[in-house]
C-alpha cells in the first residue's frame, strides 16, 4: 500500500483533478485498493489537502462529514499556508 501512496502522491503533483470528483470540483477521492483517499484542493494556495481515509462502507458518512466542515479546512489550509 505504500507503494500505491507514493504513486498517488506523485500523480497529484502533476495533476491534482485525477481524482474523482465528490459534488465540488476541488473535492475529490482516490481509490487505493479497498480504501478511499479523500482530499481538497486549493488552487489559489497551489496546495491539495488530504483529509481522510476510508474504506467503502464508510464512504458515504466520510463524504458527509468532510462536507459538513470544508469551511474549517479551508481556514486550516490558510494558516499552514499563510501564517498570521
Amino acid at each position: 500500500m505504500q507503494r500505491q501512496m507514493e504513486r498517488i502522491f506523485t500523480q497529484l503533483r502533476e495533476n491534482p483533478f485525477v481524482g474523482k470528483p465528490l459534488g465540488y470540483a476541488f473535492f475529490r477521492e482516490k481509490k487505493i485498493g479497498k480504501h478511499r483517499m479523500y482530499y481538497l484542493i486549493y488552487e489559489e494556495y497551489v496546495a491539495v489537502f488530504v483529509v481522510a481515509l476510508s474504506d467503502k462502507k464508510t464512504q458515504q458518512r466520510a463524504i458527509q462529514e468532510i462536507k459538513a466542515i470544508l469551511p474549517q479546512y479551508y481556514e486550516e489550509i490558510q494558516s499552514v499556508i499563510s501564517p498570521k
